[in-house]
């Protein structure tokens, strides 16, 4: 056990590095996906056929394809068509990606939550789409979202692990890397399960306490 944490403490460092930047893709691709979530669960309901018709393929290849097919044809697909991204652009797409198309469900499930009454009334006093959705129905319904989709931001964190595919130093690639070195594979990555729990379990407590104080005026 004492030569297990040596080992730790010696690797701590290096691990470090590759989760601020696990840390680092996982936060651009929430920023990204979220807000392109929003924007697909608005143009979803498209009057348009064609915009219906686009966006629903969108976000059934986000959701159906996965993440880890997504990050290769970034990464290796797209260069056949003469457009190289680095390992870190092309985690960020596909995550971001992949969290606008579950988002965009979370977020339109939170805005139909929205009483119809309230956007008959919005209509009633003269307000348009437009102010009725930014006053009324924004507010709400994303309230109502904010739960679950920090919930989905740990997953989003815990999927960056699969960049290590694309020749990203996350953390899991660096702790592929320190383990290919060592032979210590089991070590390496017990410390590395602790690192993303000491994150994710806290933030899991977090976002449940979040979720019983902004759902108290339901009791």
């Amino acid at each position: 056990m004492k030569e297990m944490l040596l080992m730790w403490v010696e690797w701590f460092p290096q691990l470090v590095d590759g989760y601020l930047l696990s840390l680092k893709v996982a936060g651009v691709s929430i920023l990204v996906g979220i807000p392109l979530g929003l924007f697909f669960a608005l143009t979803v309901g498209a009057r348009s056929k064609a915009t219906r018709a686009l966006v629903l393929c969108l976000i059934e290849v986000g959701r159906g394809g996965p993440v880890l097919i997504l990050l290769q044809f970034f990464y290796f697909g797209l260069p056949q068509a003469g457009l190289t991204l680095s390992s870190f652009t092309a985690s960020i797409i596909a995550l971001a990606w992949c969290t606008g198309s579950y988002t965009s469900e979370i977020i339109r499930a939170g805005l139909n939550a929205v009483p119809k009454g309230q956007q008959e009334a919005a209509t009633t006093i003269g307000l348009s789409y437009l102010d009725t959705l930014r006053i009324v129905i924004l507010p709400q319904g994303l309230r109502i979202a904010i739960p679950p989709l920090l919930g989905f931001a740990l997953v989003i964190l815990q999927t960056t692990s699969l960049c290590f595919t694309i020749a990203l130093p996350e953390l899991v690639g660096v702790a592929n890397e320190i383990g290919s070195n060592t032979f210590n594979y089991m070590s390496v990555m017990v410390l590395t399960g602790l690192m993303y729990a000491a994150v994710c379990i806290p933030a899991t407590l977090l976002v449940g306490r979040l979720e019983h104080h902004l759902s108290r005026h339901e009791r």
